[in-house]
């Protein structure tokens, strides 16, 4: 069994998926991840929408035009819900993308444990995924999640080389 640490180091943004689904159950695992997320307030201003039939796979690759994206057999879009999310009182900051990020990456970690990939997509057109999904004008959409059986391998100590080293970004006391 792969340590939480193993787990994080094996997460990576996939871009070559296999053509098999993914199991009913391991998919329910990762919304089941997805949901139990911490939120602000716990106030949970999230939907998730799941698309896995062909047909449907195939009507939202127009929302990302990327080759790659047709190999994933499941996509779940991540949308954050504005109306429910928890606003500071300070100065009205609307936490609404904190808390689908937070959601994205607890569903991002159950992937891997299960031995499934996923990639991180912001960069898509977010109206033409909103006018596919029928979303109303108070859910937006925030992240689009590839999700299936990895055709690559990751080196997970290539963090080592492509990360910061915490000298750099911890700091200590006040």
């Amino acid at each position: 069994m792969m340590s939480f640490l193993d787990i994080a180091k094996n997460r990576y943004s996939c871009r070559n998926y296999d053509s098999r689904p993914v199991e009913q159950v391991k998919l329910e695992l990762i919304l089941e991840a997805g949901r139990v997320a911490p939120s602000a307030a716990n106030f949970q201003p999230w939907h998730f929408y799941v698309i896995t039939e062909s047909v449907d796979l195939e009507k939202f690759q127009s929302a990302y035009h990327r080759e790659w994206f047709r190999t994933a057999p499941c996509v779940i879009v991540i949308c954050g819900d504005h109306e429910r999310a928890w606003k500071r009182k300070t100065d009205g900051k609307d936490h609404t993308d904190v808390d689908a990020a937070i959601a994205t990456d607890h569903m991002t970690l159950q992937a891997t444990e299960l031995g499934l990939a996923t990639c991180w997509i912001c960069n898509f057109d977010v109206e033409r995924s909103r006018k596919l999904l029928k979303l109303p004008a108070h859910l937006e959409p925030v992240v689009i999640l590839p999700v299936g059986y990895p055709l690559d391998d990751v080196d997970p100590d290539r963090h080592d080389d492509k990360r910061k080293p915490l000298s750099e970004i911890v700091s200590y006391g006040i």
